[in-house]
């Protein structure tokens, strides 16, 4: 990872609104040496969630304090990329709703970006479908216009980014429970994905195969990371580990051909429990895989 290349860009954020964990990632990571990997550290953005209260009409968990937190990230985000153009950003959360501020400043900094987004999950339900009402369920499914009216409308018209300009890779696809297959059903037709067992029978064809269904989108591709596309024995401090994840070296051959990309704009890294990791280990674990991944 080329230090001179990257600024570092905090969200501590827990939709969840309990600090279960997620919140005190950024802070985590700079204590096991981030800050240092990287050329500029320009704070955190102020999307800390502290309500648990669940929106009536919506089923959404601290509905308003979402939209916040989103156009502070979205803001600091814009600044930092207007500020530093010679650098990409590194946003660690917190959770997979830090996308709900992403998306927003790269649709006003760069017009329109598509999304490579590996995940255990595929985040495609809403507040009614959601059992928990977490943004963390839902926000591919908000970036793709699908969703409560004000987390849809989060950068003006939506949708955020177009179904067909995204790639989910890593999901679990075998042994899922009733509700986690009709999620799956939820997905749109033209949202491309390469599941958990085919990426771990080639990676590196599957990171190709990403790479190339999004050569062409918009000015760039931003790509996303969720800890828990990873198997719990590969990593256990994720707020929902699921079985039948990648290992180390197979998420390392997914995102080559992806770090390596022209296209990349930026990443992010979500879902991340330091409470979970008391003596540290994973953390390190985490940023020895940022850098050697990253470019």
């Amino acid at each position: 990872m080329d230090a001179a290349g990257w600024f570092l860009l905090g969200a501590p954020w827990d939709c969840s609104g309990s600090a279960r964990g997620e919140q005190a990632a950024p802070d985590a990571f700079r204590e096991a040496g981030l800050s240092a990997m990287v050329g500029r550290d320009v704070g955190d953005a102020a999307t800390a969630i502290d309500s648990t209260d669940r929106d009536g009409p919506t089923g959404v968990i601290a509905l308003f304090e979402t939209v916040r937190a989103a156009h502070a990230l979205a803001e600091d985000l814009a600044v930092a990329m207007t500020d530093l153009p010679g650098r990409r950003p590194l946003v660690v959360g917190g959770d997979c709703s830090i996308l709900l501020g992403i998306f927003p400043a790269l649709r006003r900094h760069l017009g329109s970006a598509g999304l490579w987004f590996v995940d255990g999950h595929p985040d495609y339900l809403d507040g009614r479908s959601s059992d928990t009402g977490e943004t963390a369920d839902m926000e591919l499914a908000v970036l793709t216009g699908v969703g409560a009216e004000a987390l849809i409308t989060l950068s003006g018209t939506p949708p955020m980014i177009r179904a067909s300009d995204i790639v989910l890779i890593g999901h679990r696809t075998e042994g899922l429970d009733a509700a986690s297959a009709a999620e799956l059903a939820r997905l749109p037709p033209d949202l491309r994905r390469i599941e958990a067992p085919r990426v771990a029978g080639d990676a590196i064809a599957a990171g190709r195969q990403a790479a190339e269904w999004l050569a062409g989108t918009g000015n760039g591709v931003w790509l996303h990371l969720d800890l828990d596309v990873l198997d719990p024995e590969s990593l256990g401090a994720v707020t929902y580990p699921q079985q039948g994840g990648l290992d180390w070296g197979q998420l390392a051959d997914v995102v080559a051909p992806l770090a390596r990309s022209p296209r990349l704009v930026g990443v992010s890294v979500a879902d991340f429990r330091p409470d979970l990791d008391p003596a540290g280990d994973q953390a390190t674990r985490v940023l020895d895989f940022l850098g050697r991944s990253l470019p």
